[in-house]
């Protein structure tokens, strides 16, 4: 679908968790805030090099610790009001969206978009 931005939004983490398939985590706390992001997991790699909100449908989580199940980053995409975005994929009210300017990607707050 395709979107129209409605509020800016700029990244709180310029250097996103990016795992790939099968990486084990340390699973931390779950989102809890006023937006009502259900099912987020901030979450530790091994090493604790990165951190950053997975979505727990994409984790097999045992006890403190998890195995992410796809590749995934936690990149944010920044944006103006009135830019437009193709939204790719929903998870947990963010969007993955491309960009229709310079195809550049990355999660956006669905509540920032206005479906065009």
């Amino acid at each position: 679908m395709i979107y129209k931005v409605i509020k800016s939004h700029i990244s709180n983490y310029p250097n996103p968790i990016t795992i790939k398939k099968g990486t084990k985590l340390k699973i931390g706390d779950k989102y809890n805030g006023p937006e009502n992001w259900d099912n987020w997991r901030y979450c530790y790699t091994l090493d604790n090099e990165t951190e950053g909100w997975v979505p727990e449908q994409i984790l097999s989580i045992e006890n403190e610790y998890g195995t992410i199940l796809e590749d995934y980053t936690a990149k944010e995409l920044n944006v103006k009001i009135g830019e437009v975005v193709e939204g790719t994929e929903e998870l947990n009210g963010w969007l993955w969206c491309i960009k229709i300017i310079d195809k550049d990607e990355g999660w956006l707050p669905k509540e920032k978009l206005k479906n065009i």
